[in-house]
């Protein structure tokens, strides 16, 4: 039976190749544009996080009174300003969000990276455990380095990621779309 609804499934894949092939040459386009300014993919980057912030704190909001006790409304209403403010923030200064943007995703990616060094030594008895502990190394070591170049940084590398994520995702559905065409 599965194997019914799997062929189903990769006719209808077969049958849209050349929307995958269209999706990827336009986010390798998009891609070729911001890594071109990645200044501009930055502030773009910031109002698309400002824009997400915005819709979350309205979203809390639109929560907070539809809850019935009086201290779960204050919690949810604070919250949702909060999310509000942080948005209209990332609009009225995009550099400086940029810069707090910056220093999170250092921070993170270190926290994440110290994670996956602990997880691949303690997996040191099963097969492939380096593979795990050298991705954590890298990890902390990328957040490591934004940190370093920070607030400096903070201009161009949330667009460089930009970029890269456009890039990547562009050259993997350009790959399925040519891959499922034949």
């Amino acid at each position: 039976m599965t194997d019914i609804s799997d062929r189903l499934s990769f006719s209808s894949l077969q049958s849209k190749w050349g929307w995958f092939v269209a999706l990827g040459v336009l986010l390798i386009v998009c891609g070729i544009i911001a890594l071109a300014n990645v200044v501009m993919a930055t502030v773009v980057s910031v109002y698309y996080v400002g824009v997400l912030m915005l819709i979350g704190g309205i979203v809390y909001l639109i929560h907070a009174f539809q809850v019935r006790s009086w201290d779960q409304v204050l919690f949810w209403a604070l919250s949702g300003v909060l999310y509000v403010l942080a948005g209209v923030f990332a609009f009225m200064n995009p550099l400086l969000a940029s810069a707090a943007l910056t220093l999170f995703l250092a921070v993170a990616l270190l926290i994440a990276g110290i994670f996956r060094i602990w997880v691949g030594w303690r997996m040191r008895p099963v097969k492939g455990w380096a593979w795990v502990l050298i991705s954590g190394i890298i990890t902390a070591l990328a957040g490591v380095v934004i940190y370093l170049g920070w607030p400096v940084n903070s201009l161009w590398i949330l667009g460089l990621f930009l970029a890269c994520d456009l890039l990547i995702q562009g050259w993997s559905m350009l790959a399925l779309g040519l891959a499922v065409r034949r």
